[in-house]
């Protein structure tokens, strides 16, 4: 059976924050017309996380459980709960009490005001100035100025998604942070909403700043997606004819000093430049060539369109 809202928390070795999370996300929701589901996923956490959860599904049958086998990380569990939802909009949120429950009907409210996509932006945000801030400012310029939707705060995991917009969209890595600007390619409507971020009271951070350097190769991933997904040639091919017409530029010029200054080829480093160059030049359009047969056969062989409908009139 379908439902209004449906809340995913994923949870790793959170057994001291369960229980308030659960509490404030009922006590959210408690005063709002509609149905929901609270999934919580166990992302093979090894304290009492996964028994206390047991207990309290038991007492609730809006309560759903995932366990996963082994700890795959926040973007997999986020995963495995989008695909179990069943709500019209889903809400994820972090299992650790930072993000405040009582934000989550100002984020409906939103999302019934026409958009596709609410991000929460953690403005007065709780964390360690140096190790939290300072990455997080700095990640949220880079991937705004990459990928043309500007928001202040792509880690906040509190998020509104309509359900149509999450179902083209496949997680990988630490791409659940991406989903605002994936929508947005797909022609969703996002909108940006400032939420209460609370200290965290129990439990250890699971982020460090090592986490940095996977969100920016991620980035250059989402930025492929965005822009060549479809075209890879665009890509590769343009570099490979820049490369080509500097080595065909580095020949001339070792030519010129052959005949004009008298100067042996094959003592010239122009002459391996070159020919590096033009070995490179070729390579960027071989590679853009094979991924547009990548392209084509992932596209063609799921019957995936390029292209996504927003209403049909008169069609069925």
């Amino acid at each position: 059976m379908d439902v209004d809202i449906s809340i995913v928390v994923p949870v790793y070795n959170e057994q001291e924050n369960i229980e308030a999370v659960y509490s404030g996300v009922r006590a959210a929701l408690r005063n709002m017309d509609l149905s929901f589901e609270i999934i919580m996923v166990d992302d093979g956490s090894s304290d009492g996380s996964y028994k206390l959860l047991l207990g309290l599904a038991s007492e609730e049958a809006a309560l759903k459980v995932i366990r996963f086998r082994r700890n795959f990380g926040q973007t997999a569990a986020m995963a495995a709960g989008f695909d179990y939802a069943k709500g019209d909009i889903i809400i994820p949120m972090d299992g650790d009490m930072q993000n405040d429950p009582a934000d989550i009907p100002r984020l409906i409210e939103k999302i019934n005001e026409g958009y596709d996509v609410v991000s929460g932006w953690r403005r007065d945000r709780k964390d360690t100035f140096i190790t939290r801030k300072i990455p997080s400012i700095l990640a949220n310029a880079l991937i705004s100025s990459m990928t043309g939707v500007h928001l202040h705060d792509y880690g906040c995991t509190l998020k509104a998604y309509r359900r149509e917009v999450l179902d083209g969209i496949n997680l990988y890595g630490e791409m659940h942070r991406f989903v605002p600007a994936l929508a947005s390619q797909f022609g969703a409507k996002v909108a940006e909403l400032p939420v209460n971020h609370r200290p965290r009271l129990h439990g250890v951070s699971k982020y460090g700043i090592s986490r940095t350097l996977r969100v920016i190769l991620d980035l250059m991933t989402v930025k492929f997606l965005m822009s060549y997904s479809t075209k890879p040639i665009q890509l590769f091919g343009k570099w490979g004819v820049y490369t080509i017409l500097a080595g065909l530029g580095s020949g001339a010029m070792t030519i010129y000093m052959k005949f004009f200054d008298h100067f042996s080829m094959n003592r010239n480093p122009l002459l391996i430049l070159t020919g590096f160059l033009l070995f490179m030049g070729v390579q960027f359009i071989v590679m853009g060539l094979l991924g547009e047969l990548n392209a084509r056969t992932y596209f063609e062989s799921q019957g995936k369109p390029i292209y996504v409908v927003r209403d049909r009139i008169n069609l069925g």
